[in-house]
């Protein structure tokens, strides 16, 4: 709920700033032009948002019969999520990394780079699949898409920057690890995968990546923040504390399964099982 409020907000201010401007350069007339041409644009946006990303990317939309084992992992972590399966889309970008989008969770997409198929194993491919997944389960997808949008019609970096950071939360990330990492079931998995991410984004020449600095907060890994390009574009947090994290609820559940934690009896003596991850939130 509170990503739809944010999202609200921002479209609210986008109407604001509209109309401002329209008082300024035509008066009352003005604003009336102003407020009509801002409700255009935030249907187009509400409705089409998803849409211009992919295309900004050039993303493909793919299926099972050319990505088979790319929707059995899909597949099998939706079935654990308890969401309605995305379309996939991929783009032809050696940079690996992942991202979702889309209005709401019936209508999202998960979009994967040919980079992170090659570079990861079968278990971080899940692990960062599942983290793209709680972002659906989570709603964040559709404050992410207006963000993004809106962003990528203002003229300068830096103020698209600063939009960027007053919508999303580095805490959107952290929440994310710990859902993605319920649904594959061992932390390890993912914290495997940001590591390999942040070594490979850390070890590309800034020229060869390809950066849109209106939609670089919805990857798993932020390819500005990698070469610290700047504070203000900073949307994500240290990689490292989330690798910590995950370590440590991988422990902590290693711990429970060794001391038979998992299992408990309800009122009638039947066996429940508890979830194999604690909920840790720090």
């Amino acid at each position: 709920m509170n990503g739809y409020i944010q999202t609200a907000g921002l479209l609210g201010a986008l109407t604001l700033l509209f109309m401002l401007v329209g008082l300024l350069l035509g008066g009352e007339s003005g604003v009336v032009i102003a407020l009509v041409l801002a409700t255009i644009i935030s249907a187009t946006i509400y409705w089409n948002a998803d849409k211009i990303i992919l295309r900004m990317h050039g993303a493909k939309k793919t299926n099972q019969d050319s990505k088979p084992e790319l929707f059995e992992i899909i597949s099998r972590l939706v079935a654990n999520a308890g969401i309605v399966m995305p379309a996939v889309y991929i783009i032809d970008e050696i940079q690996p990394n992942a991202f979702t989008t889309g209005r709401n969770p019936k209508s999202a997409a998960v979009v994967i780079t040919t980079g992170l198929l090659d570079l990861l194993n079968q278990d971080e491919l899940s692990g960062v699949i599942g983290h793209e997944l709680a972002h659906i389960k989570n709603h964040d997808t559709f404050v992410m898409n207006v963000t993004t949008t809106i962003a990528s019609m203002l003229p300068f970096a830096p103020l698209s920057a600063i939009i960027v950071k007053m919508a999303i939360s580095n805490e959107r990330e952290y929440e994310a690890d710990r859902v993605g990492a319920e649904i594959i079931g061992e932390p390890s998995w993912l914290a495997s995968a940001l590591g390999k991410l942040e070594k490979n984004a850390l070890a590309t020449d800034r020229e060869d990546i390809k950066i849109n600095f209106a939609t670089a907060h919805m990857f798993i890994i932020n390819p500005l923040m990698a070469h610290k390009t700047s504070s203000i574009f900073s949307t994500h947090p240290a990689s490292i504390n989330r690798m910590m994290r995950l370590v440590s609820m991988s422990a902590k559940k290693d711990w429970y399964n060794s001391h038979g934690a998992n299992d408990s009896t309800d009122s009638t003596g039947s066996i429940r099982r508890r979830s194999s991850i604690p909920d840790i939130k720090n």
